[in-house]
């Protein structure tokens, strides 16, 4: 069902970019204006990328095979940093189309339609984004999420650029208008660019630092329950809805492995727990308490979420 869901609001992104696509164009004919050209330029970014995020969101789904063990989730990564290039590079033209009408001067006609246009195209992304986000939050699709966002981002643009011909409506100065392409660029600029920094740090498997520390907290747990008697070289990464975890266990020495293996079971559950909704992966290797000619060296720190060490975890 979260899969389906997800399938029906993307292809509802896709089709509303087409419509988002085809009015603002109509409204930038009508009116010649560099702040709505803007706003096309963003929505035609918008629409590719959409296509792309799709795409991804379908491939990413495919089962693990002999030569993707981990699956295909790491394209939602590149999906990202897709949308955020193309944004990043539709802020640039947009700036520059901001300069050459301040330059010459800009040639604006039938404000009225076009601006009626754009405020009833905005309602509707509003709409669409934040249903976007939500979906995305509630099925955890980072995915869906960052197009959301840019759903949102869509209609603040066009929002700027409604005002700019507002304004010029309202003042008769038309150079507002080439000046509202700027700030529309900008504004573009920074939100490609944040696309682009979360799509590396996913890529290089940055560590979330709010999902290591609900799990080292669960593990703090299993430790004050005396389930466990120490942990250490937790290691922790999430690609959309999908957490993968390893973690080192320790245990008194002497239980049967039985007992060892219910302990840890006990305990992935409890993890598990902590993430309803979303696939888990967890790899647990067991060792004993007293297992530090293992380690030469000892134990790091074992709040660095990489590192838990057995002896200052014991109770």
């Amino acid at each position: 069902m979260a899969r389906d869901a997800k399938k029906t609001v993307m292809m509802v992104s896709v089709l509303c970019s087409f419509l988002m696509l085809a009015g603002k164009g109509a409204a930038y004919f009508l009116t010649n204006s560099s702040a709505l050209l803007a706003d096309v330029a963003e929505s035609l970014v918008h629409g590719l990328a959409t296509g792309f995020a799709a795409f991804s969101l379908w491939y990413g789904a495919r089962p693990a095979d002999a030569c993707h063990p981990y699956g295909h989730g790491r394209i939602k990564y590149i999906s990202i940093g897709f949308e955020g290039t193309l944004v990043f590079l539709a802020a640039v033209a947009v700036m520059a189309s901001g300069v050459v009408g301040l330059i010459r001067g800009p040639e604006l006609r039938h404000l009225g339609p076009g601006l009626g246009i754009a405020g009833a195209l905005a309602a509707v992304n509003l709409a669409l984004g934040l249903a976007l986000v939500r979906v995305g939050r509630r099925h955890g699709s980072m995915v869906i999420i960052a197009n959301g966002r840019h759903v949102l981002a869509d209609v603040w643009t066009t929002a700027a650029a409604i005002v700019g011909l507002g304004l010029v409506l309202l003042t008769g100065v038309d150079v507002l208008d080439p000046i509202a392409a700027l700030l529309i660029g900008g504004y573009i600029l920074i939100a490609g660019a944040s696309l682009i920094r979360k799509s590396v740090a996913g890529l290089m498997d940055e560590l979330d630092p709010a999902l290591s520390a609900r799990i080292l907290e669960r593990l703090d747990h299993g430790l004050r329950d005396r389930l466990i008697c120490g942990y250490h070289k937790l290691r922790c990464r999430q690609l959309d809805d999908e957490i993968w975890i390893d973690v080192h266990l320790l245990l008194d020495g002497t239980l049967s492995m039985i007992e060892a293996h219910d302990r840890a079971t006990r305990l992935e559950t409890a993890v598990n727990a902590l993430f309803p909704g979303e696939v888990v992966h967890i790899t647990t290797h067991l060792e004993p308490e007293d297992h530090e000619a293992a380690h030469p060296g000892g134990h790091e720190d074992q709040r660095d979420p990489l590192a838990a060490p057995a002896d200052a975890n014991k109770q």
